[in-house]
């Protein structure tokens, strides 16, 4: 993979821009680089070990990340703060975490405290203006596939299709395609009988077959196995295939399987074009599938082909003349191809607003989602719903790695749930009755539709409810796992912000806050745009093109997608014609969200170090004086710190317009106030608990902690480089206004079970959507050789469920060392055993995101 690499970048070296002159000195020692751009120097030449954690690391006396031969840092939970527990004394509770996705099941708690689950996987009641199509279905019955016939648009199917010739194009008269255009809705797939004999004058049979089947694989292109590598072809850069026919062509640019690129996209429109800020941040594919006609000579036929593609599919796809294969004497070629804007959904970019008709503004919705962000999950559900990604909304995202049900809502314009519902199920690729008994696309099921007045906003929820499962389970006897179990449902845990807080790269994001809050603009850059070793290979090559050969044009070519921050650095410096003084201007580039993630990181920090030390000076049982507790317990959205953590561990999706999800548009109107805290004096200290007990997180107008532990705290920044009392910054984005956070969690509705198995791939627990479809039901051997413990808990919104689990196990709960546990548990020597091919392999069984 490497060769192929470096052979097109061999390729394209005779092509590098003359303004990348600045930049582009390939000879130019460490030294000279600093001398001549301080601003992109500590890209290539800063020492990780010395610069990769805050210089307040050393007050936590422990030594600097392990590193692997070859070259990985290994973070642990003590190097971001977490070291303490509420009860060290108990034996652990030995287990892996997370090794199935369904081993880490989580339903949203609502604002009723409802537990959400998903209810129907059917196709929503038609609204009011389908009545029509309820009494037919009535009339012919209800079965799947006489609703999938109705579904179907009737069209003209006593014309004959043309044949496989291609007839004569000069003075061709257009079909009247008006009657079929009608019948086609803004977000179905399906192929009308009439399309054929309206396309046939312009297209041979083997053009028009095709073009069908581009057009019910959806706007997405089919996912094409890389077996966790995307394998690159031996073509150079711009290769083309063309089928004899004209038909389907590929362009074989950059083609990445790991690429987010909008449906219809096309990169052969030129490098750089739509690239960086503002594309979608997910792992989909570019769309290079394209269909060409035969050679027109006549403009006027040429015409009618764009008017005949524009009304026969409602502006789904486009056309153009091919720019790719020269034209000749006998004419240009027409490309049809998926668009990039959506069809008559895009009516709303352009001014149009969409009418609403007889229902409220928003649909709201429950998703399912299996090992997808969440704001990947809803990048993906804003690309098949031609929408735009802003939207959507949520009250809370959730885990990654494992099954989680939460409501979205999505502010629908002209759509009916209908509409959303087959659109999100690809209904004309796929049938109705494929859609409901079979797992949602792409690890993503939309079900139990309805239309609601308002849209839902970060904070709107109580919580999540739990059901983890820990495999190869170790515990001295029953006895031993019920005190442990029964400790942590009376004493609670202590409320760490988890290891994805601070990502699982090798360069944490808290280093990276603390260089934003520093203003030091170019060390903040430096950071994001350092190699990382364990990268995908295709992000690798693009951070070495630009450190180490210093060409902008081909680290931009290389870099994916979904790498948005380092992308939006890019693309500025390419803007400012290469030059990299501006860092501010490059950071600001970055979606605001992603900013901010940095930031709450080094917070989350400084809070984990601070209540460790708290923990190790008095303990966890009781308040003592110089704790700090609410004088009045706050109420409403935001009290806490839920508002500064529902949605910042994970990546922001941004839509092709540049629009992240959930953006809080209506919070904090008014000037924030601060909550008002007391600190406790040996007089009232007694009056209060535990769990009264709160810890600010740095930022304006806090309190901290009295006595020792307040100047610890100061102790903290003030080796950072910060000022415990001004957080103030010209960039207001930046000024923290702080908040609190409670130093322990009391899980609720605790429950658990001892549980036998053999068979690692066997599910030991069920998701919603699978105990709808009756898939892989929990299978319990009760001679099994491995026991598993699995865990019933609702925890409140902003907490993490890993850190419970690390109470009781008394273990590292980084994706690298769970990894490790994986590999080298006794129960991967049983895989397979109990079902013959059980499960899917790259699904059921990966290996934790490193």
């Amino acid at each position: 993979m490497s060769t192929s690499i470096r052979d097109r970048e061999d390729d394209d070296g005779e092509s590098r821009s003359p303004k990348r002159t600045k930049t582009a000195h390939s000879e130019l020692d460490d030294t000279h680089i600093v001398s001549e751009s301080a601003q992109a120097a500590p890209e290539a030449t800063s020492d990780p070990q010395e610069s990769i954690l805050p210089p307040s690391h050393a007050l936590l006396g422990l030594p600097s990340p392990q590193t692997t031969p070859g070259g990985l840092r290994q973070l642990l939970e003590c190097d971001v703060g977490i070291s303490e527990y509420i009860n060290r004394d108990l034996p652990p509770i030995c287990g892996i975490i997370k090794q199935r996705f369904t081993d880490f099941l989580v339903n949203e708690v609502d604002l009723d405290h409802q537990v959400l689950h998903i209810k129907s996987l059917g196709l929503p009641e038609p609204s009011k203006k389908d009545k029509t199509l309820s009494i037919l279905t009535e009339e012919i019955g209800t079965d799947a596939s006489t609703r999938e016939a109705i579904d179907v648009h009737d069209g003209n199917t006593n014309e004959q299709a043309g044949s496989s010739k291609t007839r004569p194009l000069d003075n061709t008269v257009v079909p009247n395609v008006d009657e079929v255009q009608e019948n086609q809705t803004s977000d179905e797939v399906t192929w009308d009988d009439a399309f054929e004999p309206s396309l046939s004058p312009f297209l041979s049979e083997s053009s028009i077959s095709e073009l069908k089947k581009m057009y019910l694989e959806g706007p997405e292109p089919p996912r094409v196995s890389d077996n966790g590598w995307v394998s690159r072809g031996q073509k150079k850069s711009g290769d083309v295939t063309v089928s004899e026919q004209g038909g389907l062509l590929y362009q074989e640019e950059e083609l990445n399987s790991s690429e987010i690129v909008p449906a219809g996209h096309s990169k052969a429109r030129g490098k750089g074009r739509q690239r960086g800020r503002g594309r979608p941040q997910s792992s989909e594919r570019g769309d290079h599938r394209k269909i060409l006609s035969e050679p027109i000579s006549s403009k006027a036929t040429r015409t009618a082909l764009h008017q005949a593609v524009r009304k026969l599919f409602n502006g789904k796809l486009e056309s153009e003349t091919d720019m790719a294969t020269p034209a000749g004497e006998e004419g240009s070629r027409i490309s049809i191809k998926w668009s990039r804007s959506g069809g008559r959904g895009a009516a709303r970019a352009r001014g149009e607003r969409a009418p609403r008709g007889e229902y409220p503004p928003y649909i709201h919705f429950t998703l399912q989602k299996t090992n997808r962000d969440t704001q990947d999950a809803l990048a993906y559900l804003s690309r098949t719903l031609h929408v735009s990604v802003k939207d959507l909304g949520v009250a809370g995202t959730k885990d990654k790695r494992g099954v989680t049900v939460q409501r979205v809502s999505l502010r629908r314009g002209n759509k009916t749930v209908e509409n959303v519902w087959k659109a999100a199920n690809q209904i004309g690729r796929r049938s109705i009755q494929e859609a409901i008994t079979q797992r949602g696309e792409r690890g993503v099921r939309i079900a139990d539709l309805n239309y609601r007045k308002a849209g839902l906003e970060l904070g709107m929820l109580k919580g999540n409810e739990f059901v983890i499962t820990l495999r190869n389970m170790q515990v001295d006897s029953t006895d031993a796992l019920d005190l442990v179990m029964n400790s942590m449902k009376q004493k609670g845990f202590i409320n760490y912000y988890g290891m994805q807080r601070f990502g699982t790269a090798a360069v944490p994001t808290h280093t990276i806050g603390l260089a934003f809050l520093r203003s030091d603009w170019h060390k903040a850059v430096s950071l994001i745009l350092q190699v990382r070793p364990g990268e995908h290979p295709d992000v690798v090559a693009a951070r070495e093109a630009w450190l180490v050969d210093r060409n902008l044009d081909r680290a931009l070519a290389l870099m994916p997608r979904r790498v948005v921050a380092e992308r939006c650095i890019l693309e500025s410096y390419k803007k400012q014609g290469g030059e990299t003084r501006n860092a501010m201007g490059a950071l600001s580039t970055i979606p605001r969200n992603l900013r901010l993630m940095y930031i709450h990181a080094y917070q989350s920090y400084v809070w984990n170090a601070i209540v460790s030390e708290r923990i190790r000076m008095h303990g966890a049982d009781k308040a003592v004086p110089g704790d700090l507790v609410f004088e009045e317990e706050p109420t409403g959205k935001g009290k806490l710190d839920d508002s500064l953590d529902v949605n910042l561990d994970e990546p922001t999706a941004v839509d092709e317009h540049g629009e992240s999800s959930n953006t809080p548009k209506k919070i904090r109107k008014t000037p924030w106030v601060p909550p008002q805290v007391k600190t406790l004096t040996i007089d009232d200290a007694q009056n209060y608990s535990i769990f009264d007990v709160i810890m600010p997180l740095p930022g304006r107008d806090v309190k901290f902690p009295g006595g020792p532990l307040g100047e610890r705290y100061r102790e903290f920044l003030r080796r950072d480089g910060l000022d415990p009392d001004n957080f103030i910054r010209k960039q207001k984005e930046y000024t923290l206004n702080g908040s609190y956070r409670k130093i322990l969690q009391l899980p609720k509705n605790m429950t658990w079970s001892a549980l036998r198995y053999t068979d690692p791939d066997v599910a030991l627990a069920q998701a919603d959507e699978d105990k709808l479809l009756c898939f892989d039901p929990p299978s319990i051997v009760e001679n099994g050789r491995f026991m598993a413990l699995q865990i019933n808990l609702t925890l409140g919104t902003a907490a993490y469920a890993t850190m419970a689990l690390r109470e009781l196990t008394k273990m590292e709960t980084s994706s690298h060392f769970q990894t490790e546990l994986t590999q080298a548990s006794e129960d991967q020597r049983f895989r397979g055993t109990a079902i013959p091919n059980a499960g899917n392999p790259e699904e059921e069984i990966a290996e934790m995101e490193e």
